[in-house]
């Protein structure tokens, strides 16, 4: 049995849903069956609904405590291949504050009560008791991983586990767009089409291809590379209906091939609309 392995069942144990990590510090992807959830996915861990693939399929929602399942044949392959192990924060009635740098650490030690704290490679999660919401970006360099989301397992850490502040409640609330000012007529030059530049089939296309480059080559940080290369797709076309399903749906699937899910999409693309005000 694998330390991986052994790790994986001791967290179970404790009641945290687990799930490995290949390279890349990412989920497992789809099966053939699964691919682009066409099975339907896993709304939660505890539900598999319509989807009843045996294997490491659907990233977080793959996530569980069954000793059985973690130790099946199904999995075995996964952990063969494992670089980490993942759990289900939300899963366990915990929240993750992912602080990336020095700054966000800094912000954390004068805004957030003491708790359970362990070292990653850039910063320090900060473990609370609670579930919320999962939200990246919620301030420079802090993301928010509780449920519907998946954190790094990196050891016990040290202090002890404090509750959910309301800082971090307050965080994840997704605030309405400011309302904006009607629009005015655009004047349109003599001479000059009315239909949007973005329209161009070579800049939008070039675009898009370049968005799904970003997520399909990311290597780490899925979760913040989908919602920055959102972000900035938005910022671009956002405004001028330039965006079409097939445009949306190119960028789901690049996201989906690098093991997130439908419902992961969607809040990013979501929290990206909100984030520029559309």
């Amino acid at each position: 049995m694998s330390d991986h392995l052994k790790t994986a069942l001791n967290l179970a144990a404790s009641g945290v849903p687990v799930l490995p990590l290949r390279r890349g510090k990412v989920p497992f992807g789809n099966c053939p069956t699964c691919t682009g959830n066409a099975c339907g996915g896993r709304p939660n861990m505890k539900t598999p609904g319509p989807c009843h693939c045996a294997g490491v399929c659907h990233a977080w929602a793959a996530a569980t405590t069954d000793p059985d399942v973690i130790a099946s044949p199904a999995w075995a392959a996964a952990w063969r291949r494992t670089v980490c192990i993942g759990y289900h924060p939300g899963g366990a009635d915990l929240t993750v504050v992912d602080l990336d740098d020095a700054d966000a650490i800094a912000w954390a030690r004068t805004t957030l009560p003491a708790t359970r704290s362990v070292a990653t490679t850039r910063g320090e999660h900060w473990i609370y008791r609670g579930a919320v919401a999962s939200r990246n970006a919620v301030r420079p360099g802090v993301d928010i991983k509780s449920t519907m989301s998946y954190a790094r397992y990196l050891g016990p850490g040290t202090g002890t586990l404090a509750d959910l502040p309301d800082t971090v409640r307050a965080l994840v609330v997704k605030e309405p767009p400011a309302a904006r000012p009607a629009a005015h007529a655009a004047v349109v030059p003599a001479g000059v089409g009315g239909e949007c530049p973005h329209r161009t089939p070579a800049y939008l296309a070039r675009g898009i291809a370049m968005a799904e480059q970003r997520i399909t080559e990311a290597s780490s940080a899925v979760h913040a590379t989908v919602y920055r290369t959102f972000l900035a797709v938005l910022s671009r076309h956002g405004r001028c209906g330039c965006l079409t399903k097939t445009d949306i749906s190119r960028l789901f699937t690049a996201a989906q091939s690098k093991g997130e899910t439908a419902r992961h999409c969607a809040d990013a693309w979501t929290n990206a609309r909100t984030t520029l005000g559309l």
